[in-house]
C-alpha cells in the first residue's frame, strides 16, 4: 500500500441551461391576484423563465450537460454514467437519464434517474463522490434538471409565483483541478411528505378525467409549514458538513443555498454569520428550479467569483419528501488533494 493516495471527488466543470421565455412578476398580475410588490416582498422574486411548449426536461438537461462537458473538454464518450435528478421527468418509464444518454450519444454510459425533489443536485453529488471515490467510476455526468411550468398551477397564486424553468449540470471525476467534494450530509423525513406534494399521476392517482377536475396534477405546498422545516434543517445539515470536514461554523466563506425563498436564505446566512455579501442569490432571476436550483448557482458562481484554494464554499438545499442536504466544497489545483 506504500505510495497509495486514496481518490478525492471533485466537480472538474459545470454547466446550466435556462430557457429564453422570461415570465416576470408583472406578467403574472395579469394572470392571478397578486402585484409585484405582493412577490418581492414575500420571496424577493422578480423573474423565472418558462421552457417552450415543445422543449422538455430532457432537452433542458442535455443543454446543461453540453456545456459542462464543453468546459471540461470531454466527450460523450468518456462519461461512464449519467445521473439525472429531476421531479418532472418526461415520461414515467423510460427515464429522462436515458433520454439524454440517446441525445448525446453517450452508448458506454449507464443511466439513471433519482428523485429527492428540490435536494436533487446534492443527493447526486453524493452518490457520484462514493462511486467515484470507490473506483466503479472514473467520469460522472451529474444533470439536474426541471420543467416546473408543467406542473405548476397558474391559478395559485401562492405557488405560481415561485417555479421556474432550468438545469444545472456537472463533470465529476478524481483526477484534475476542481472543486473537491466534501462529506455530503443528507436528510429526510416522510412523515412531513403531505406538505408539499404533487398528488396526482402516480399509482395513488393514477390519470383520470376527475383527477385533472380535481387539479391532483399540480404542486400542492403548505408554505408556512415548509418554511419552519426548511431553515432548521438546513442549519442542521450545515453544521454537520463543515464540522465533517473540518471547519467551524464561523468558517464558511460563501453560502450557495437552493433559490426558494429570500427569507429562508437569509435566515440560513444570519445562522451562519455569513454576510449577504457572501451569499449568492439567483432566485430573483430564475425563481425556485427545485433540482436544477444549486446547479445553476453553481455555475453562474463559478462564472463571477474567484475563491482562493481551501477557502469552503457551503451548499444547502431542501425539498419536498421532506429531504435536506449540505456539502463543503473546496477549490483544489492539483489532483488527489
Amino acid at each position: 500500500m506504500n505510495g497509495f493516495s486514496p481518490r478525492k471527488a471533485r466537480i472538474v466543470a459545470t454547466g446550466s441551461y435556462l430557457p429564453e421565455r422570461v415570465l416576470t412578476n408583472q406578467d403574472l398580475e395579469k394572470i392571478v391576484e397578486t402585484s409585484d410588490e405582493w412577490i418581492s416582498t414575500r420571496t424577493g422574486m422578480k423573474e423565472r423563465r418558462i421552457a417552450a411548449k415543445d422543449e422538455f426536461t430532457s432537452d433542458l438537461g442535455f443543454k446543461a450537460a453540453q456545456d459542462a462537458m464543453k468546459k471540461a473538454g470531454i466527450t460523450s464518450d468518456e462519461i461512464d454514467l449519467i445521473i439525472v435528478a429531476t421531479l418532472t421527468p418526461d415520461y414515467i418509464i423510460p427515464s429522462t437519464a436515458c433520454m439524454i444518454q440517446s441525445l448525446l450519444g453517450a452508448s458506454r454510459a449507464a443511466a439513471m434517474d433519482i428523485q429527492a425533489a428540490c435536494t436533487g443536485f446534492l443527493y447526486g453529488l453524493s452518490l457520484a463522490k462514493g462511486l467515484v471515490e470507490a473506483g466503479m467510476y472514473r467520469t460522472v455526468l451529474l444533470i439536474a434538471a426541471e420543467k416546473l411550468s408543467s406542473i405548476t398551477n397558474y391559478k395559485d397564486r401562492n405557488t405560481c409565483v415561485l417555479f421556474g424553468d432550468g438545469a444545472g449540470a456537472c463533470i465529476v471525476r478524481s483526477e484534475g483541478a476542481g472543486l473537491l467534494i466534501h462529506d455530503v450530509s443528507l436528510g429526510a423525513d416522510g412523515e412531513q411528505g403531505q406538505l408539499l406534494i404533487l398528488p396526482g399521476g402516480g399509482s395513488r392517482h393514477p390519470a383520470t378525467a376527475q383527477t385533472v377536475a380535481d387539479d391532483l396534477h399540480y404542486i400542492r405546498m403548505e408554505g408556512k409549514e415548509v418554511f419552519k422545516h426548511a431553515v432548521r434543517r438546513m442549519e442542521g445539515a450545515c453544521k454537520e458538513s463543515l464540522s465533517k470536514a473540518g471547519f467551524d461554523e464561523e468558517h464558511a466563506a460563501w453560502l450557495i443555498p437552493h433559490q426558494a425563498n429570500m427569507r429562508i436564505i437569509e435566515a440560513l446566512a444570519k445562522r451562519f454569520n455569513v454576510s449577504m455579501e457572501k451569499v449568492f442569490i439567483t432566485l430573483h432571476k430564475y425563481g425556485n428550479t427545485s433540482a436544477s436550483s444549486l446547479g445553476i448557482a453553481l455555475d453562474e458562481f463559478r462564472k463571477e467569483k474567484e475563491v482562493a484554494p481551501g477557502e469552503p464554499i457551503l451548499l444547502a438545499a431542501f425539498g419536498a419528501g421532506f429531504t435536506w442536504g449540505a456539502s463543503v466544497l473546496t477549490f483544489s489545483s492539483k489532483e488527489n488533494t
